[in-house]
């Protein structure tokens, strides 16, 4: 009996501790299935091929219409595999352990701080990359995960980075539906990068980031200042290739369970899926979702990875180019709906009558936690302001005060107002001092300095702001709705029953309505045709 605890207490020790933090986070169940799917029964381990085929990313073909490819990117994907199972997966005897397949998957997907999970990641990178042929500037002090970081990225880097970020999500999505690989359609993150270069290089004013090639930049980003950036910009990168190895091993137990469907709504959805003519981009939908956690930003995942729905023009509530401009019209089409939005709209400013030089197009976005109201003040719970091209930037809120969004529409039939509030749209800032500011009409935007504004963090919403307020054009709108289906069918609901109450006042009852020839109205109607005719008076 006593050999018996020994040998128990001997087997234990580290299962038990890898067990319960895999079973903190929900997953216990799930690898046990996944290793009882991928392990050799005879020798009771994974072994290493199969394993790195599970985490294999070969695509056909990694293209971007906006970017330019870089020739070691199709490398670097086919090396990210063998990378994971070195510095994730230990192995003992040409085979992965259940303890040490627990302890890998603790590594990339138990709770820690953001600070490890981004070491991680660079880690997987860096290690990437030199298998590659591509050897990056980064150094790392010990195989410690939370050890510091030296050294410093290029731009081309951070490009890579970001678009392999996006393809182990692409792979996380895509292999709910199938398991063979199709093209890879790799999105325009122009604008994010722009962001990291601007935020952590010393470019000065030398950098126009109005006509900007990234492939011939040649500046350094030290990597202190760039992982900063990410948790300031986008502090939900890092999660991206945890949810890869999650996805990765619970597809191993539906494969197995004989889970798989057809693959023609990847196929059909991935040529079309990177380049839309919306404002809101496959790219700028996966840097905004990058910003938010929870359901909203599963619900603008669905944007970026559109194989998983119906459409994305599901989620489309307005656009000015297709249902008309002006407050009135987006009013009828948001109206109803009680969920989360997002709102873009892209603008001209500067002198555009004298040479289209001097044009500046950029676009900006707010995010809003609530539906719009038709108020003549500011409220809201919370949301983000987003500058969203050319440069990629996030704001959310101080805490300091609740001014989030102002949607004032004046109502018909109303008496005369001697101060009537203004009716347009605003976010931020405070009453007449907003600090986006769109007019009902749909044709202008004011934006005003980030210093009358205490409800968003400051920054510019686009570059070289400056401190005065800027007029300028709107070209196009859109909202989108983040409330998930729900969220729709009560809107859907809400319209039909206003639609409902309009049919219903159209309608005149004859029958309550007295004879023709004894009504008020006939006689006005007498009067007005002939006013000087005698008429008897009733008395």
């Amino acid at each position: 009996m006593g050999a018996s605890t020994s040998t128990e207490q001997k087997v234990s020790i580290e299962q038990r501790e890898a067990e319960a933090l895999a079973a903190s986070t929900g997953a216990l169940s799930m690898l046990q299935k996944s290793f009882s799917s991928l392990a050799d029964p005879d020798s009771n381990a994974i072994p290493l091929n199969s394993l790195q085929q599970c985490f294999s990313l070969t695509y056909k073909n990694p293209v971007c219409e906006a970017l330019t490819v870089p020739d070691s990117f199709p490398m670097l994907l086919d090396h990210l595999g063998s990378s994971i199972l070195d510095l994730i997966f230990i192995s003992e005897k040409g085979g992965v352990s259940w303890v040490e397949f627990v302890r890998g998957y603790n590594k990339c997907c138990a709770r820690m701080s953001a600070s490890m999970s981004l070491n991680i990641l660079l880690r997987v990178f860096a290690v990437t990359l030199q298998k590659a042929g591509s050897p990056s500037n980064l150094e790392f002090e010990s195989d410690d995960v939370e050890c510091k970081i030296t050294g410093s990225l290029k731009p081309v880097d951070v490009l890579m980075l970001l678009w392999m970020c996006w393809a182990i999500s692409w792979n996380s999505r895509t292999s709910k539906i199938s398991k063979e690989k199709t093209d890879l359609p790799l999105p325009d993150i122009n604008q994010i990068v722009l962001s990291a270069i601007v935020s952590c290089a010393d470019v000065g004013s030398g950098l126009n980031v109005w006509d900007c090639q990234l492939s011939g930049l040649e500046v350094e980003l030290p990597v202190g200042k760039f992982l900063s950036w990410v948790v300031r910009t986008v502090p939900c990168l890092s999660d991206c290739f945890s949810q890869f190895v999650y996805a990765i091993l619970k597809n191993c137990v539906s494969h197995k369970d004989g889970l798989e469907c057809s693959t023609s709504s990847v196929v059909e959805n991935s040529s079309t899926m990177a380049y839309s003519s919306h404002l809101l981009s496959s790219g700028m939908a996966w840097a905004i979702s990058l910003t938010l956690r929870g359901t909203i930003s599963e619900e603008i995942s669905k944007v970026c990875f559109p194989c998983e729905t119906d459409g994305i023009d599901k989620n489309l509530l307005y656009r000015s180019s297709l249902h008309g401009r002006g407050l009135n019209r987006f009013w009828s089409n948001i109206e109803g709906y009680q969920g989360p939005l997002l709102m873009l709209f892209s603008a001209t400013s500067g002198d555009a009558s004298d040479s289209r030089a001097n044009e500046r197009k950029w676009t900006v976005g707010a995010l809003t936690n609530q539906g719009f109201e038709n108020k003549d003040i500011f409220y809201g719970s919370s949301g983000n302001l987003y500058a969203i091209s050319p440069v990629f930037h996030v704001y959310p809120p101080t805490g300091k005060e609740k001014n989030f969004v102002y949607s004032h529409l004046h109502p018909t039939g109303r008496a005369y107002e001697p101060k009537p509030k203004p009716a347009g749209i605003g976010f931020g800032g405070s009453m007449g001092n907003e600090r986006i500011f769109i007019d009902e009409d749909f044709s202008k935007v004011t934006i005003r300095h980030h210093a009358a504004d205490k409800t968003y963090q400051p920054g510019s919403l686009f570059p070289d702001q400056g401190f005065l307020p800027v007029e300028a054009l709107i070209s196009e709108v859109e909202v989108w709705g983040l409330g998930g289906r729900s969220a729709k069918d009560v809107q859907d609901s809400y319209k039909k029953r206003e639609q409902l109450f309009t049919d219903q006042r159209r309608k005149v009852d004859l029958k309550t309505f007295a004879n023709w020839e004894d009504s008020p109205e006939k006689m006005m109607m007498d009067m007005v045709s002939d006013p000087n005719a005698v008429r008897r008076e009733d008395r």
